[in-house]
């Protein structure tokens, strides 16, 4: 037991110090992998893939050699370290889910202000760069960028390319390449395009969100139901008398098993109930 704690503790210090030691990747990526996709999406700045990982296995070694230390309980103290490894996953997760969320209910206002920009008489960039200060909030921050890329550059093209990488939403994409096929050919009815998209994108915010209220409850009540016996577990560790039926190789295959079952079943749930999503095809 002490051998095992003391290479947990020790592989989780070499992986988080080499993982906030290792340089940043270069932004010249043309297709970034699908966790930096992830991270990207979740908004989460100075985040990287190894960071992440790095941050999982420092959290998951930290807390199974404290639960392993209070219960006395290898197996426990297993189980709840890969628990907790997964807990920065499904923090991303969560807060991509939720910043996903603020952008489809943001980007109507943003497409009228920008379609009243037009209409006043502003070019594109200007537009653009309004919404920096004017725009939905949730989009600022990206727009800023883009104003302070194109005053830098000058270049349309390579700002709404830097604009599509920072926002990585895929009606985002879909706004971009709209108005860089406007700038190229020099259409007259942009402000009519910016009309359309933005009732569109009303209408599917408003039916997402009905739905996603009606499946609240159901999501809710399967995480409750996943939850339960590993916080019964939970307390029963805190009287190492009361688990050490787990401390030995069947009852680390009974936890295994009962893990398994509780990852599968809720992962089954969630791609019952998923909402179709939009890919980033335009990226």
């Amino acid at each position: 037991m002490g051998a095992l704690a003391g290479l947990l503790m020790g592989l989780g210090v070499v992986l988080a110090v080499s993982a906030w030691t290792r340089p940043e990747p270069t932004a010249g990526r043309a297709r970034p992998g699908r966790l930096d996709e992830r991270i990207r999406q979740a908004g989460v700045d100075g985040v990287t893939p190894a960071r992440l990982i790095g941050a999982c296995l420092g959290l998951g070694a930290t807390v199974g050699l404290l639960t392993a230390a209070i219960s006395q309980s290898w197996a426990i103290g297993t189980c709840f370290a890969a628990f907790a490894g997964y807990a920065p996953i499904a923090l991303i997760g969560w807060r991509r889910r939720q910043r996903q969320g603020e952008l489809r209910s943001a980007w109507p206002d943003a497409v009228d202000n920008l379609a009243s920009a037009v209409r006043a008489g502003l070019s594109l960039p200007e537009g653009l760069t309004q919404l920096g200060t004017r725009g939905p909030e949730p989009l600022r921050g990206a727009f800023s960028r883009f104003g302070e890329d194109y005053r830098a550059s000058g270049r349309f093209g390579e700002s709404l390319d830097a604009l599509k990488v920072s926002l990585a939403d895929p009606v985002g994409d879909r706004v971009a390449e709209s108005l860089r096929l406007a700038r190229e050919v020099g259409g007259s009815d942009l402000g009519k395009l910016l009309r359309t998209l933005s009732t569109f994108l009303r209408e599917d915010a408003r039916t997402r969100a009905e739905l996603e209220a009606r499946q609240t409850w159901t999501v809710n009540a399967a995480r409750l139901a996943v939850a339960a016996p590993w916080i019964l577990l939970g307390l029963l560790a805190l009287r190492p008398e009361g688990v050490r039926a787990y401390d030995s190789p069947e009852g680390f295959v009974l936890l295994a098993l009962g893990a398994a079952t509780c990852v599968v079943a809720y992962r089954t749930m969630l791609r019952i109930g998923r909402l179709p999503t939009e890919d980033r095809v335009l990226r």
